[in-house]
């Protein structure tokens, strides 16, 4: 069975690089551009994992992500944040509140890709 993948992001580009090439490798790909949306999606479809930026419309990623916590069908889902912003106190806080990894903008597919087995694995 195919491991679910939610990219949460408002950058189209992103999502689309993203996107492609976790399908390729195999993975069911689920996408929201905003916080709101992305607890949604989580509620509906369970994902293995979600990548989620910190930069979002309708509830930023660190809101959102307090949301999942809330909820007894999302609370365990594994969230990796992908973001450009370089706070390294705002890493060390969502690291604090449970995250399962950080990636900084610009990334590389290898590291988005390594980082989610690590995770998933």
């Amino acid at each position: 069975m195919k491991k679910k993948i939610l990219i949460v992001d408002d950058e189209p580009h992103i999502v689309k690089l993203i996107s492609m090439r976790l399908m390729t490798k195999g993975y069911e790909v689920f996408v929201a551009n905003n916080g709101m949306d992305c607890v949604e999606i989580a509620k509906r479809e369970i994902p293995d994992l979600i990548l989620l930026d910190i930069m979002l419309p309708h509830r930023g990623g660190i809101r959102t992500f307090e949301k999942l916590l809330q909820l007894d069908t999302t609370r365990n889902i594994p969230v990796i944040f992908i973001t450009a912003y370089p706070k390294t106190e705002i890493k060390a806080q969502v690291m604090r509140m449970g995250a399962n990894g950080y990636i900084s903008k610009p990334f590389t597919g290898a590291e988005i890709e390594q980082t989610i087995q690590n995770v998933l694995s």
